[in-house]
C-alpha cells in the first residue's frame, strides 16, 4: 500500500511541474496539487477499511487522516492568497444604491471588503468539511412518547406528584421547577441536542433541520433555521442560475431570517440559562457564537480541530455583527428602524485600514493561543500536523518549514515511529507545491526536509522515484542523486544501475556529472572500508580468491563512468586509481577483471598524459603478465611419452612463447613501466606505483630468468638470454635493482642465485669459461 502511495504522489508532482507555469491548473479545485495530494490519503485510507484486516496502524491512519485535511486546507486558502479577488461594491455602497439590501447580501459584501474574514470563512467551510460523522439518535415513534404516558397516567390517576412533568410543551422543563421528563425521553433529548450540535460542528444545518422534523420537534427546526441571514432576490441585482435551480424561497419570495439580530440574542440567552440541559446549551452557543458564548461552545469541545472551529467561528459572528453595527440601523436588522439613512459612513479610509489591522492583530493572538490548547480527544494541540494546519492558517509556511527542518537536523523526530514517512512525505511535498506556486521557501530548509524524504523513499525500496525529488534540491541535486546512485548495493545489475542514471536526465540533472560523483562516492567508500595497502608487499604466487564484497563493490564503481561516452575521460582516471589498489594489494585476478569491464575506447585517450601513460602500463602489464601463464601452461603440457610429431609441434610453440615473453618482459623493463612523476611519498599514488614495481618487477624478473633457465636443455640459446637479462638488471639506466626489497622471494640475493646457477650451468657443456656461452651460442 504504501508503495503505492509513494508513486502516486511522484505522478501529482511530476504532472504538476510540467504545468509549473500554469498556476490555474496547478491551484485548480478538482485537479490541483493539493486536492490530488488530498484524494491520494483518502483513497489509501478506504484501502486500508476495505482490507479487513487492518493493514495500517492506529497512528498511520491518523496520520493520513491528518495529512488528507491539511492539503485539504491548503486548497482553501492558497488560491485566495494567490490571485487577485474579484472587485465588488461595499456595504456601504450597496446600501446607498439601496436601502433595502437584504442582510445575506451585506453579509457578503462584508465578507467580501476584508480579505481575512474571506479567508477565516473558508476555514470555516474546511473545517466543517472535516468534521466527524454525526452519530444518528435512535428513531422516535412520537414527541416524548414515554413522559406522554405517564402524564396521561396521572391525570386518569388523579396524581401528579410524583416527580415527572406534567404538561408537554417544549418549556415545561424550565418553567415546572422539580420536575423532569421520563428517563428514556431525557437520554432521547440528550442524544437529540447532541447530534443537533454534531450538525451545526459540520455546517450541515439542513440536515439538523430534516431531523428535528423527524423527531417531531418542527420548533427546533424553526430555532435552527433561524441562523439564516434573510435573503430576498428580487429585491437585488443578483443573477439567478442558469439552470434556474435556485434555492426554494418561502411563499413570500424570501428566504431566511428577517429579525436574526433578536434571534441572536434569544439563542444566546438560551445557551447562558442554566436551567437548561448541557447539550441544549451547546447547541445554542453553537448557533450564536460570541465572546459572551464562548465559555459555554468551548466547553463542548473535545478536539483541536473542535477548538479552531469554535474560535474562529466566533470571530466571524463577532466582526459580521460589528459591521453591521457599524452600518447603522437597517431595515431588516431592527424592526423598529426605518429606512436606512447612510448611517456609518463617517469613516475614512485610514481609519477603517487602522480598524482592519486591529482586528487582524486580535485575530492572530486568538489564533495563536490555540498552539497550547488541550484536548481531550485526539491529537494534542502540538502535534505536526496540528501546528502545520496552524501556521498555514497564520500564512507562516517559512517559520513552519524552517521549524521542521531544525527538528529533522537536531533528531527530535523518531525515524522508525509508524508517522514519521507520513510527516516527511507532507512536508516534502509542501516544500515543492509552496515553490511549484511562487510562496518563497527557505531553501536550507528545503535541502534538510528533501534529504529527508529522499532516506524515506531509499528505505522504502524506491529506488525509481529518487531522481524526481532529488532534482528539486537545486545546486545540491546533482551530489545528493550521486550520493544514492553510490549507495546501490552489489545486488543490482548493471542494466538497473544504468536506467538508474539515465533517470538523471529525465528529471533535469546533468546526467554526466552525477555518474562522476555517483563513481567518485563509490570509490572514497569502498577505498575506506578496504584495508590499506601498507607493511609487507604480498605474494602474486599460487591461487588467489575471488572478490570480496568490498572489493566487487570498488570494482563496479567503475560503472558509472562507463555508460556514456562524456565520461571516458574520468573513467580512465577512476580505473587507474582502482587498478593501482589492486595491483597494490597482489590481487592481479581481480585488476584483470576490471581491466576486461572497460570500454576499449579509453585506450585511445590521450589526455592528461601522465594518466594515460599509466593506464597503457597496466594494459602493457597485463599482456606480459598473460604470457607468463601461457608459457607456464605449454611448459605443463609437456609428457614423458609423446609422438615426435607432436613433440616438434609442442617444442615449436614453447619457443616461440619463451621468445614472446622475453620480448615482451624486456620491453616493460626498459620503457620505465609505471616509474613516479614525482618523489612526494606521501602521495598516495606515488607511494602506491612504488609498491605495485616492488612486487611485480622482481617477480616478472625472477619468472623470466627461471623460464630461460629452465629451457636451456632444449634451447641452449636461453642460457645466454639469462645472462643478458642480469646485464639489463645491473644497467644504470633502468635502475631496475632498487626495486628489488628486502623481503623473501623479492631480495636482489635470491634473483643472483639464479643467475649463480646460469653461470654454472655454461660449464654443463664443458671448459673453464662460464662466460663462453655469451659468444658460443
Amino acid at each position: 500500500m504504501s508503495e503505492t502511495l509513494y508513486a502516486s504522489c511522484a505522478e501529482v508532482l511530476s504532472l504538476c511541474q510540467s504545468l509549473k507555469n500554469d498556476l490555474a491548473a496547478i491551484l485548480d479545485p478538482e485537479s490541483g496539487f493539493a486536492p490530488r495530494l488530498r484524494d491520494i490519503c483518502r483513497q489509501q485510507l478506504e484501502d486500508n477499511e476495505e482490507l479487513g484486516e487492518q493493514r495500517l496502524s492506529l497512528e498511520e491512519v491518523e496520520a493520513l487522516r491528518m495529512e488528507s485535511n491539511t492539503w485539504g486546507l491548503l486548497q482553501a486558502v492558497m488560491p485566495a492568497r494567490k490571485t487577485d479577488p474579484t472587485p465588488s461594491p461595499s456595504p456601504h455602497t450597496l446600501l446607498s444604491q439601496n436601502p433595502y439590501t437584504p442582510t445575506s447580501t451585506l453579509a457578503q459584501a462584508i465578507m467580501s471588503s476584508s480579505p481575512l474574514l474571506s479567508e477565516l470563512v473558508v476555514i470555516r467551510e474546511w473545517l466543517h468539511e472535516t468534521a466527524p460523522e454525526p452519530k444518528h439518535p435512535e428513531a422516535t415513534t412520537g414527541y416524548w412518547k414515554f413522559t406522554k404516558y405517564r402524564v396521561m397516567q396521572g391525570l386518569r390517576m388523579g396524581r401528579g406528584g410524583d416527580g415527572c412533568v406534567t404538561e408537554m410543551d417544549p418549556d415545561v422543563g424550565s418553567r415546572q421547577e422539580g420536575k423532569s421528563l421520563a428517563g428514556d425521553d431525557i437520554s432521547y433529548e440528550k442524544s437529540l441536542s447532541q447530534t443537533l450540535y454534531a450538525y451545526v460542528r459540520a455546517g450541515r444545518l439542513d440536515d439538523a433541520v430534516e431531523l428535528c422534523r423527524r423527531a417531531h420537534q418542527p420548533w427546533r427546526a424553526a430555532s435552527i433555521r433561524g441562523s439564516l441571514l434573510f435573503h430576498w432576490r428580487a429585491i437585488t441585482d443578483e443573477q439567478r442560475d442558469e439552470d434556474g435551480m435556485d434555492e426554494i424561497d418561502d411563499g413570500e419570495g424570501w428566504r431566511g431570517n428577517r429579525r436574526r439580530k433578536l434571534w441572536k440574542s434569544a439563542c444566546t440567552r438560551a445557551a447562558l440559562n442554566p436551567t437548561l440541559s448541557p447539550q441544549d446549551r451547546t447547541l445554542y452557543a453553537s448557533l450564536s457564537p460570541s465572546p459572551s458564548t464562548s465559555l459555554i461552545l468551548k466547553s463542548a469541545c473535545k478536539t483541536w480541530s473542535d477548538h479552531l472551529w469554535a474560535q474562529i467561528s466566533i470571530m466571524c459572528e463577532e466582526k459580521q455583527s460589528a459591521e453591521m453595527s457599524r452600518l447603522g440601523a437597517t431595515f431588516w436588522e431592527d424592526e423598529r428602524s426605518g429606512v436606512w439613512e447612510g448611517g456609518g459612513g463617517g469613516w475614512t479610509k485610514e481609519e477603517e485600514e487602522r480598524e482592519e489591522e486591529e482586528w487582524e492583530r486580535e485575530v492572530r493572538g486568538a489564533l495563536e493561543g490555540l498552539g497550547g490548547v488541550g484536548v481531550i480527544e485526539g491529537p494534542p494541540a502540538d502535534h505536526a500536523f496540528h501546528i502545520s494546519q496552524l501556521h498555514i492558517i497564520l500564512d507562516r509556511t517559512d517559520a513552519l518549514l524552517e521549524s521542521f527542518a531544525g527538528g529533522l537536523k537536531d533528531g527530535r523526530y523518531d525515524v522508525g515511529s509508524p508517522e514519521y514517512p507520513s510527516m516527511t512525505r507532507f512536508f516534502a511535498h509542501l516544500c515543492l507545491f509552496l515553490q511549484l506556486i511562487d510562496v518563497p521557501v527557505p531553501p536550507l530548509a528545503m535541502q534538510v526536509i528533501l534529504e529527508a524524504y529522499l532516506q524515506v523513499l531509499e528505505s522504502a525500496g524506491q529506488r525509481d522515484l529518487i531522481a524526481l525529488y532529488a532534482g528539486a534540491l537545486g545546486d545540491n541535486a546533482v551530489e545528493r542523486y550521486a550520493m544514492f546512485l553510490s549507495s546501490l548495493e552489489l545486488d543490482v545489475d548493471i542494466g538497473e544501475r544504468k536506467l538508474a542514471l539515465e533517470r538523471a536526465k529525465e528529471h533535469g540533472l546533468d546526467r554526466e556529472r552525477v555518474g562522476v560523483g555517483a563513481a567518485e562516492r563509490s570509490v572514497e567508500r569502498a577505498l575506506e572500508a578496504l584495508p590499506q595497502n601498507k607493511g609487507p608487499l604480498p605474494s602474486v604466487i599460487g591461487f588467489q580468491s575471488g572478490p570480496s564484497d568490498g572489493e566487487l563493490f570498488l570494482l563496479r564503481s567503475i560503472e558509472w563512468t562507463t555508460f556514456f561516452e562524456g565520461t571516458f575521460g574520468f573513467a580512465l582516471e577512476q580505473a587507474n586509481v582502482i587498478l593501482r589498489y589492486f595491483l597494490a594489494a597482489g590481487r592481479v585476478q581481480v585488476a584483470k577483471m576490471l581491466l576486461d569491464a572497460l570500454p576499449p575506447d579509453l585506450a585511445s585517450i590521450t589526455e592528461p598524459p601522465e594518466q594515460a601513460t599509466e593506464y597503457l602500463g597496466y594494459r602493457q602489464f597485463f599482456n606480459v603478465w598473460e604470457m607468463v601463464e601461457r608459457v607456464v601452461e605449454c611448459q605443463a603440457l609437456e609428457v614423458q611419452h609423446m609422438s615426435k610429431e607432436t613433440r616438434i609441434a609442442w617444442l615449436k610453440d614453447y619457443k616461440m612463447l619463451v621468445e614472446q615473453a622475453y620480448e615482451m618482459i624486456v620491453k616493460l623493463l626498459t620503457t620505465d613501466w609505471l616509474v613516479p612523476d614525482g618523489e612526494d611519498l606521501g602521495d598516495r599514488r606515488i607511494r602506491e606505483l612504488v609498491r605495485i614495481r616492488q612486487i611485480y618487477i622482481p617477480e616478472l624478473i625472477i619468472r623470466l630468468h627461471s623460464m630461460l633457465f629452465a629451457s636451456r636443455t632444449k634451447f641452449p640459446e636461453n642460457l645466454k638470454r639469462t645472462l643478458e637479462l642480469a646485464n639489463v638488471v645491473a644497467d644504470s639506466r633502468y635502475a631496475l635493482y632498487d626495486d628489488f626489497t628486502n623481503q623473501d622471494g623479492k631480495r636482489l640475493g635470491d634473483y643472483l642465485g639464479g643467475v649463480r646457477a646460469a653461470v654454472l650451468g655454461g660449464l654443463e657443456g664443458g671448459g673453464s669459461d662460464p662466460f663462453r656461452v655469451l659468444n658460443v651460442l
